[in-house]
């Protein structure tokens, strides 16, 4: 018979973090520097939590690190009771009126070259007036910023808007120049750009972002061949200059790589895209001091 779990204690919390770090790193080995402790007490750690639940949460050993079934639905359960002792955070200290805690934001990546991306100014802003608060940024992709954010895992997220949800709440911010690219040894790399037709465009293997997006929108409106995908835009751009794929990327990424002469952009009118950048944070509760604090930088800092 399993144990049945009463009140939770700090102690409870400080393992449940320690399992979250585990879990986030892919290992007990590699949560080692995250957590500042030794694998021997972190596996302890583990032990000590699985007991206090009754339930195994991962398989460790030689064979690597993996979740059970119960270790995925603990691990989600875990991010939504930390989301809400922050929040809880939050609350106490804008009765106080003092800015302190974390502020979490989710970001799409590859962005910080984009130069009409003012999010680092914005950042310095909400540090200047709130500069106890622990600010922790986790680029991750979009589908995935959408849903921490509205599960509070994320206070704001900063994404390229492509849909919208009556959940959240979005205010625009900068744009980007998405063009079709090759890289050195592709077939079209050589090749002329006003000798390229779109069919002999469409022929080529096609790489694309593996989540809805504005990137999967525009391949599927053109019925690219899709024959590799990644889930960034640093995986996209692998694959370009591996020589065996087009893709999409933005003008300021790609921008070193043609410099170099490792990419080159296929220039065909149908096959570009202009990218609209928005922060989203959640309608209800409604933000924090902390959370509108810097939303507010974000406006200041909006790009015209």
């Amino acid at each position: 018979m399993r144990a049945l779990l009463g009140n939770l204690s700090d102690a409870d919390i400080r393992l449940l973090r320690v399992y979250m770090a585990v879990v986030e790193a892919g290992g007990l080995s590699a949560a080692e520097l995250e957590l500042n402790i030794g694998r021997s007490t972190i596996s302890r750690h583990l032990k000590d939590l699985e007991i206090r639940l009754g339930m195994t949460l991962c398989r460790r050993g030689r064979g690597g690190f993996a979740l059970t079934q119960e270790g995925v639905q603990i691990y989600e359960a875990a991010q939504r009771l930390i989301s809400s002792i922050e929040e809880f955070r939050h609350q106490v200290n804008d009765m106080h009126h003092s800015f302190q805690g974390q502020l979490a934001i989710g970001m799409f990546d590859k962005t910080v070259s984009n130069p009409a991306c003012n999010v680092h100014e914005a950042i310095a802003d909400f540090v200047r007036a709130a500069p106890e608060v622990l600010v922790d940024i986790h680029v991750v992709p979009v589908n995935l910023i959408e849903k921490g954010v509205l599960d509070g895992r994320y206070h704001v997220g900063i994404i390229p808007t492509h849909r919208s949800s009556s959940s959240l709440e979005y205010i625009p911010l900068f744009g980007e120049q998405m063009y079709l690219y090759c890289g050195l040894g592709h077939p079209l790399f050589e090749r002329h750009a006003e000798g390229l037709s779109r069919q002999e465009i469409l022929k080529q293997r096609y790489a694309g972002l593996s989540f809805h997006s504005p990137n999967m929108e525009m391949g599927r409106k053109h019925n690219l061949s899709k024959a590799a995908v990644a889930n960034d835009q640093e995986g996209i751009a692998t694959l370009i200059r591996s020589g065996a794929y087009i893709g999409f990327l933005p003008d300021h990424y790609a921008a070193p790589f043609v410099a170099a002469g490792q990419m080159r952009r296929i220039e065909h009118t149908e096959f570009e895209y202009y990218c609209e950048f928005a922060a989203l944070y959640r309608k209800s509760p409604k933000p924090t001091r902390l959370v509108q604090r810097f939303l507010e930088a974000l406006q200041a800092h909006t790009a015209t």
